[in-house]
């Protein structure tokens, strides 16, 4: 693994997530912790994240369908802000996670859209009202 490889995913994981994302993972790391941030900017951030093929945005949302079926809510907070980074629109990530809710089942589209609910009244965005 090189420099310029951790530096690479890590300008993209700055590009998706934010400063303050970063920031927070890449604080107070010791010789335990630095090792799994090193291959997340490598190997998540740097090679598939910056892989062409699809657009940042629907990579963004692809990660929140994924992270809703699995259940990861911490994450999905993250990447939902990252969706919207990305262009995303409230009503995408909506209706991605009401997708969810076939494929993960109801539960996890439950815990899904309450993470999401965190996000939108944390930035403070009206949130679709759109008769859906």
């Amino acid at each position: 693994m090189s420099e310029a490889d951790r530096e690479q995913g890590k300008a993209r994981r700055t590009q998706v997530m934010g400063d303050a994302f970063v920031e927070r993972a890449m604080s107070d790391l010791d010789g335990f912790s630095r090792p799994l941030q090193d291959w997340l900017n490598e190997h998540a951030w740097g090679s598939t994240w910056r892989r062409g093929g699809i657009d940042l945005k629907t990579r963004s949302l692809c990660t929140c369908a994924m992270l809703a079926a699995l259940g990861r809510g911490h994450e999905l907070k993250g990447h939902i802000r990252g969706a919207l980074n990305n262009g995303a629109s409230l009503i995408e990530i909506r209706e991605v996670l009401l997708h969810s809710a076939l494929y993960a089942g109801a539960p996890a589209a439950v815990e899904a859209f309450r993470h999401a609910r965190e996000v939108i009244d944390a930035l403070a965005l009206d949130a679709p009202d759109d008769g859906a």
